[in-house]
């Protein structure tokens, strides 16, 4: 019932809001999805594989992967059109309880620490842009505040300010590339595939490789938590969900391919930062502060893309849960400023103890698990509901969710086998999500209860 009086709510809030258009859902989306992981991943994966060609193909693979969750998100988005993501699909398909423990794990942690994150790492950079200007933990609290300022003054503000920053965060990425391609001097590798690349596919490296290009396509299910806000949801969001994860893939491989066409594998082996030792050796010593400023600018646009979903999730529980009521509450703008304020004080937090690190690796497996049970939602529905109204359905079924399904399955295993505690602790987080889960059950019966003898 809970849910129901929620689904209503939600509904009619729908209808009041100004509608969000395709174009800024796909913008959520690539600004989520592109942020720190694709400037820093390649100096890992230099080490273990040497081929330019089998690289590139971890970045295609990691795309395809990403477009089949996209794909099947997209069906369970058209079918249950909602904001709240996994939340509400969860909820959907399996049990409100399940719904309830991803919902908690996003509106604690989720987005918090990798909006942290971004801020420290906005920070870190912006200082090499401008060195002395102020510590990076100031300017990281400063871009983090300025950025949630921008979106409590309401959607139609926070969707221009997204759309104009994720479109210069594409425009200086392709402007890069080409700079890179015309400037740089052309290394001796060679990008088509050679006898020795079987090996290298079917490789530990390239597994291994993969669990951490797959970490840099996260986030191309944005769209799903703010399906209230989106005109005509059931078209545009696996549309979005769609467009935006291809136009990622493509910036992906074209970045890695600027990075290894244009220096030596050997320096950047092993390197964290490794698209300032690209920019430094294709533009000189001012390359470092020309990439630093092309990441800074495109760090704003993910933090904003963050800033805006993470909230949504937390209202969405307020209307099905009254415990949490106060979270649902709207701004006349649209805005649930309680959510906000909420997922600001743990960001904010979690930059002045600086151990957002360390919530990024034990989440890690909680989110991936959610996406798997998420996916594994459309094959269950496919089984149990096949009469369920579908406006889209996952192109290549069940191909799609299968293959998602059997990468995010071998990802998990590697996080138990590589990191048991953090694995673990992850999921004693989605537990004490269960826990409030009850908790919240109890007082809206307790509520119920008082109300029906006050009745009387």
């Amino acid at each position: 019932m809970a849910s129901m009086r929620g689904e209503s709510r939600s509904g009619r809030r729908q209808r009041k809001l100004v509608g969000i258009t395709a174009f800024t859902a796909s913008a959520i989306a690539v600004a989520d999805m592109v942020g720190i992981g694709v400037f820093t991943s390649l100096g890992f994966q230099v080490q273990g594989i040497q081929s330019a060609f089998s690289i590139l193909m971890l970045w295609i693979v990691g795309g395809i992967v990403a477009l089949c969750g996209a794909l099947s998100y997209g069906e369970l988005a058209a079918a249950f059109p909602r904001s709240g993501g996994e939340y509400n699909f969860l909820s959907r398909v399996y049990h409100p309880a399940l719904g309830f423990m991803a919902g908690w794990l996003s509106a604690t942690v989720g987005f918090a620490a990798p909006i942290a994150l971004a801020a420290m790492a906005f920070g870190a950079y912006f200082n090499g842009v401008a060195p002395g200007l102020a510590s990076p933990l100031l300017l990281g609290l400063a871009v983090v505040w300025l950025v949630a300022l921008v979106h409590l003054a309401g959607v139609r503000h926070g969707s221009i300010f997204q759309n104009v920053s994720t479109v210069l965060k594409v425009l200086l990425i392709v402007g890069f590339i080409v700079a890179g391609l015309v400037y740089g001097s052309p290394q001796p590798i060679s990008f088509a595939p050679s006898a020795a690349d079987l090996g290298h596919l079917s490789g530990a490296p390239f597994a291994i490789g993969l669990v951490f290009v797959m970490y840099s396509y996260s986030g191309w299910n944005a769209s799903t938590y703010i399906i209230n806000e989106v005109n005509d949801p059931q078209r545009t969001v696996p549309r979005s969900l769609f467009a935006a994860t291809l136009i990622v893939l493509f910036l992906y491989v074209g970045l890695n391919t600027v990075f290894l066409y244009t220096t030596p594998m050997e320096k950047m082996a092993g390197q964290v930062e490794v698209a300032l030792v690209a920019g430094t050796h294709i533009f000189g010593e001012a390359g470092g502060r020309i990439v630093g400023g092309l990441i800074c600018a495109g760090l704003i646009s993910t933090i904003s893309a963050m800033t805006w979903i993470g909230p949504r999730v937390t209202k969405v529980m307020g209307e099905d849960l009254p415990l949490l009521a106060i979270f649902a509450r709207e701004t006349g703008n649209g805005v649930p400023a309680a959510a906000m304020i909420l997922q600001l004080t743990i960001v904010t937090l979690l930059i002045f103890t600086q151990s957002f690190e360390q919530v990024l690796n034990y989440i890690q497996f909680s989110l991936t698990l959610s996406s798997f049970l998420t996916v594994l939602g459309v094959i269950v529905l496919r089984m149990t509901q096949p009469a369920l109204k579908r406006p889209f359905r996952a192109w290549g079924f069940p191909a799609t969710p299968v293959i998602f399904l059997a990468v995010t399955g071998f990802i998990m295993v590697y996080l138990i086998l590589e990191r048991p505690l953090q694995s673990l602790a992850g999921l004693a987080t989605l537990l004490a999500g269960l826990v409030i889960y009850f908790i919240s059950l109890k007082h809206a019966q307790r509520s119920t209860s008082q109300g029906i003898t006050a009745g009387e």
